[in-house]
């Protein structure tokens, strides 16, 4: 791979951040654009599902995007920007922050069916991503660039599991005969299951457990104080939240074999 491969795979991660930050504006009520939470009829809102996260849980959208600079910023250094790690992932990075956009604009649109393809696709790119990273070399490496796409990919988990959610809602899933609140505490065993798994798969990183964790707390928070309220709901989405957090602890302590990363040889 020639240098100047790598300098327009640098390019466009810079222009790709670029956008998807101007998204986040646009998606935050900036540039004509309206909060998510009122986009396509509120049906993201945090009491428009069982399943949907507490309005602080969007904060974390802050740490990623700051991160995401960073990472651009990084990334474009001299030292950097031929590294394998960087190679193995810039182009999948670009994607994310530009499917990340996407997402935001399908749901301004109110083509609400269009996100969870969008949305999905996002998160196979992430796991990607994280897949792909192998041990970071030095603290900024670690803490920008497996720091930031751990939380991205925890927090885009819980938030494909809301978003899928919230469509089949407004497409009039009643449930199939079960109760809304099994079908809930359903899909929040499996997210678990996902983040246990993620933890087993990528080293025990503890990002992705963190911001899985984090939207976990915060449906068990929107379940327990506000409507539609549901015990059974927010008791498993806390609970939830205390596996997905203590699965990397465990596997670290057991001792967590190396992996090597996609994308090599």
């Amino acid at each position: 791979m020639g240098p100047r491969r790598d300098t327009v795979r640098v390019v466009v991660v810079i222009v790709s951040m670029v956008l998807a930050i101007v998204g986040s504006a646009f998606g935050s009520g900036a540039f004509g654009g309206q909060p998510i939470q009122d986009a396509s009829g509120g049906a993201l809102a945090a009491d428009s599902t069982l399943l949907a996260p507490g309005t602080g849980a969007f904060q974390i959208w802050s740490v990623i995007y700051l991160g995401l600079a960073a990472h651009a910023v990084l990334q474009a250094l001299p030292s950097r920007r031929t590294a394998a790690r960087h190679r193995r992932i810039g182009w999948l990075a670009a994607a994310s922050m530009l499917l990340n956009a996407a997402w935001i604009i399908s749901v301004q649109l109110d083509l609400l069916a269009l996100s969870v393809p969008v949305i999905v696709a996002l998160l196979v790119v992430l796991i990607a991503i994280v897949l792909r990273l192998g041990p970071a070399e030095g603290a900024a490496e670690r803490i920008v660039t497996d720091g930031t796409f751990g939380l991205y990919l925890g927090w885009v988990t819980i938030a494909t599991v809301a978003n899928v959610t919230a469509v089949l809602t407004a497409a009039g899933f009643t449930g199939a005969g079960l109760p809304a609140d099994a079908w809930a505490v359903a899909v929040l065993v499996v997210a678990a299951a996902i983040g246990v798994l993620t933890a087993v798969r990528d080293g025990a990183r503890t990002t992705p457990a963190l911001a899985l964790a984090w939207g976990l707390a915060w449906i068990a928070v929107a379940r327990s104080t506000a409507a539609p309220e549901s015990t059974p709901v927010a008791v498993a989405a806390a609970v939830a939240a205390v596996v997905v957090l203590l699965a990397p602890l465990a596997l670290r302590l057991r001792g967590v074999p190396t992996r090597r990363p996609l994308g090599t040889a």
